[in-house]
C-alpha cells in the first residue's frame, strides 16, 4: 500500500471515530440518513450497469409510483435492489458470517423477477465481459473458484487487512469470478459494502461519473492482483458518505 493511500485510511478512520463518538444517533437522523444513502446506492449502483431511470425516477419508483416510458426491468432493479440493501442490513445487525448462501441470496433479491431461472444460481455457461482484460473461469469451475474466494475471506491475510482495503478486494476477487450470468456488479458492489457496514463504515456509493475509473481499477487489479487503485476509489466512496453524516451531525448540533 502507497504512504498516500495509508493516510487517506488513517483520515477516514478518524472522520469515522468522530462518527462512532456521536452514536447512538438520535432515531430521525438514522432513518433520513439511510434513506438518503440507499436511494444514491441503488440508483448509481443500477446506473452503472447501464439503467436509465434518473435519481428522481428512482426515487419515485421506490415509493411504489410507475415511471412512464421506462421498462419494467428498470422498475423491478430499482425495487430490487432496495430490497437487496434490506438485506444486507439484517445480516449485518445480525452479526452472520458471509457464505455463498448468503451472496446467492443477495442475487436472488437482485434478478428477482427480471429472470427468476438465473436468480441465486451460479452461471451454467461461459462469459466474457467487454473491455475487461481478463475472461471469468470456466463454468465448470464455479463452485472451486466460490470455495477459493470464502477460503480468502475466512484466511488471517484477509482479517489483517485494514477493512476497506478488505471489502475492495473481496470486491474484485468476486468480479473476477463473475459467477452469475447477470446482476455479478450489482451482487458485488453490496459485497463490498456489507463488508464495510460489518466493520462500522457507511457504505461507498460507486457514483456513475467514475464508471471508467472504477473499471479501470478493476481491470487492473483483476489483471495483476494490485488493489490500491480500487481500494482508493472505495476509500473516497467511503470518505463521501461520512462527509454527508458527520455534515448532518454538525447541522442537528448547532441547532440544538
Amino acid at each position: 500500500m502507497t504512504s498516500d493511500l495509508c493516510r487517506k485510511l488513517a483520515l477516514i478512520d478518524e472522520h469515522k471515530a468522530k462518527l462512532d463518538a456521536a452514536r447512538p444517533l438520535p432515531k430521525n437522523t438514522v432513518a433520513s440518513l439511510r434513506e438518503k444513502i440507499a436511494l444514491d446506492w441503488t440508483y448509481h449502483s443500477n446506473a452503472i450497469e447501464g439503467n436509465t431511470l434518473t435519481l428522481r425516477e428512482t426515487k419515485v419508483v421506490l415509493e411504489g409510483i410507475t415511471v412512464g416510458g421506462k421498462s419494467i426491468r428498470e422498475h423491478f432493479e430499482a425495487t430490487n435492489h432496495r430490497d437487496a440493501i434490506f438485506y444486507v442490513e439484517e445480516i449485518v445487525s445480525k452479526h452472520e458470517t458471509l457464505s455463498e448462501w448468503q451472496i446467492k441470496n443477495l442475487h436472488h433479491l437482485v434478478l428477482n423477477g427480471i429472470d427468476q431461472q438465473e436468480a441465486g444460481r451460479y452461471r451454467r455457461e461461459n462469459v466474457v465481459i467487454a473491455g475487461a482484460s481478463t475472461t471469468p473461469p470456466d463454468h465448470l469451475h464455479l463452485n472451486d473458484e466460490m470455495q477459493r474466494l470464502m477460503a480468502w475471506y475466512e484466511s488471517d491475510t484477509a482479517r489483517e487487512l485494514h477493512a476497506i482495503e478488505r471489502a475492495a478486494e473481496l470486491h474484485t476477487r468476486f468480479v473476477k469470478i463473475h459467477p452469475f450470468v447477470d446482476g455479478s456488479g450489482r451482487t458485488g458492489r453490496l459485497l463490498l459494502n456489507f463488508e464495510l457496514m460489518k466493520a462500522g463504515y457507511p457504505p461507498a456509493v460507486i457514483q456513475k461519473e467514475d464508471r471508467l475509473t472504477y473499471y479501470d481499477a478493476l481491470d487492473m487489479a483483476c489483471l495483476d492482483g494490485k488493489y490500491d487503485a480500487i481500494t482508493e476509489l472505495v476509500a473516497d466512496a467511503v470518505e463521501r458518505s461520512l462527509a454527508i453524516y458527520l455534515s448532518v451531525l454538525s447541522t442537528a448540533l448547532i441547532r440544538k
